[in-house]
C-alpha cells in the first residue's frame, strides 16, 4: 500500500530531530522556570567571553599587522630618553662612601698642654673589622688619632704598622660601627691611560667630596719637594685632589679602589693647590701592607 503524506506529515528523520529540538527546548524552559537568575546570568557570561575573544583576536591581528620595525625601534628611543640614568660619578661616590672616614691627627702643645688638630686626611676601610689604610704622613707624629665613620660615629685609632716606602699606615678602629662595609677593591693589572677615575676625601677637611677624572699615566715616581724618599709605580691622575684627600681612595666608575691618594705636584711656591697632577699608591701594594693576598 502506498504510503501518502499529509501537508503535516514529516520524515522521520526530521521528525527525529524535531523531537530532540523539543526536548531541549523543553529542558531550557525548565531550567529557566526553576533558576531564571542563575540561567540570565550564564547567558550573559557566555556573550561577554565571546566579545572579549573576538576584541582580543581583532587586536591581535591588528597589531601583527601594523606594527613595524620603526614603530618599535621609536618606542625604544622614547623610553632611553625618558629614563634618566644615574652619572658614574654619582654610582662610583655611592658606592664607595659607607667605606670612606675622615682622620684627624692631633697633639698636645708642650707649653699650653691643650691639645690641637694638626692633620686632617681620609681613610678607606678595607677590613670590615675596623682595619684602615691612609697615608703614612697624614698620621706620623700623632698623639692621638680620631677617625669619623660616615654615620657619624667618632671612635679612636690605634695604629697598627706602616709602609714608609709605599707612605701606607695601617689603622684599626677601636669601635667599629654594626653595619661597617669593607671597601671593595680591584685589581690595576688592566687599568689604562684615559680609565675614568675619583678620588672621595675631605679636601681641605671639606666633605665628603668627589673628583672626577682620567688614569694620566702609570709607573710614575714622585718625590717629595721636602726632600724626602722617593714614591715608585705611582698611578697618576687628573682628578682634582688637595690636602685632606691624602689616605683617601681613588675608585673606578663601580666604586672599585685602584689606588690610595698620596701626593700633588705643583712646580709652583705654593705647592698646596692642585694643578692638574696627582699620584696613587696601587691598591696592590698597599693590600699587601695589611697582609692581604694580592690580585
Amino acid at each position: 500500500m502506498d504510503a501518502r503524506r499529509t501537508p503535516n506529515s514529516v520524515s522521520e528523520p526530521s521528525a527525529l530531530m524535531l523531537g530532540r529540538f523539543g526536548r531541549a527546548k523543553l529542558r531550557l524552559a525548565s531550567l529557566y522556570a526553576s533558576h531564571p537568575l542563575a540561567l540570565t546570568a550564564l547567558t550573559a557570561i557566555i556573550s561577554t567571553a565571546f566579545m572579549l575573544a573576538v576584541y582580543h583576536a581583532a587586536l591581535t591581528q591588528s597589531a601583527t599587522t601594523n606594527l613595524t620595525q620603526e614603530d618599535i625601534d621609536a618606542a625604544v628611543e622614547q623610553t632611553l630618553t625618558e629614563t634618566v640614568l644615574p652619572s658614574p660619578a654619582v654610582r662610583a661616590y655611592e658606592t664607595i662612601l659607607p667605606s670612606v672616614v675622615r682622620i684627624e691627627s692631633f697633639v698636645t702643645d708642650p707649653k699650653t698642654k691643650e691639645e690641637t688638630q694638626f692633620g686632617v686626611g681620609t681613610g678607606v676601610v678595607i677590613v670590615n673589622d675596623g682595619t684602615i689604610l691612609t697615608n703614612l704622613h697624614v698620621v706620623q707624629g700623632a698623639e692621638r688619632v680620631q677617625i669619623t665613620f660616615m654615620d657619624g660615629h667618632k671612635t679612636a685609632g690605634v695604629f697598627q704598622g706602616a709602609r714608609p716606602e709605599h707612605d701606607l699606615a695601617v689603622l684599626r678602629a677601636k669601635v667599629v660601627p654594626d653595619d661597617l662595609f669593607a671597601a671593595t677593591m680591584a685589581s690595576t693589572a688592566n687599568l689604562k691611560p684615559g680609565d675614568h677615575v675619583f678620588a672621595v676625601g675631605f679636601p681641605f677637611g671639606i666633605g665628603p667630596s668627589i673628583s672626577a677624572g682620567v688614569v694620566s699615566g702609570l709607573k710614575r715616581e714622585f718625590k717629595s719637594p721636602e726632600g724626602g724618599h722617593s714614591l715608585t709605580n705611582l698611578i697618576q691622575f687628573d682628578a682634582a685632589a688637595n690636602p685632606g684627600n691624602s689616605g683617601g681612595p681613588l675608585v673606578t666608575a663601580g666604586g672599585e679602589v685602584v689606588g690610595i691618594v698620596t701626593a700633588i705636584l705643583n712646580p709652583n711656591e705654593d705647592q698646596r693647590t692642585f694643578v692638574g697632577i696627582g699620584f696613587a699608591v696601587p691598591i696592590e701594594n698597599a693590600a699587601s701592607a695589611v697582609g692581604l693576598a694580592p690580585f
